[in-house]
């Protein structure tokens, strides 16, 4: 349960970045964009609709481990979670995979060894 709260935090973070922050140093230095870049109403409105989806993942996290606490919906959504980062890893950045699918790899492992 630790791994997989820690994962929906990680989310929240995300969420932070790209939906409040969305033109801050931080939010640059994370993605390797320019502040100009995100500033871009373009660009401003992808990242905050992106992150309204790393808010609800998290959320959702935190609903299946405790409120439904379902194993297999926890699964479900850590799996979409390395699935997502693996995708962005091959067509964007491959550090993307570590940084973001790897507490969701942990989390699923601890997950599949021991349970809720």
């Amino acid at each position: 349960k630790l791994f997989v709260t820690l994962t929906a935090i990680e989310f929240f973070y995300i969420f932070y970045l790209e939906t409040i922050a969305t033109t801050s140093d931080r939010t640059a230095a994370v993605f390797g964009i320019g502040k100009h870049e995100l500033a871009r109403d373009s660009v401003n409105v992808l990242f905050r609709n992106q992150g309204v989806y790393n808010a609800v993942i998290g959320a959702m996290l935190l609903v299946a481990t405790y409120c439904l606490r379902s194993g297999a919906a926890v699964a479900l959504f850590l799996v979409n979670i390395i699935v997502v980062a693996a995708y962005g890893a091959v067509s964007s950045n491959p550090k993307i995979l570590p940084m973001q699918g790897g507490l969701a790899a942990a989390s699923l492992v601890l997950l599949l060894a021991f349970g809720l």
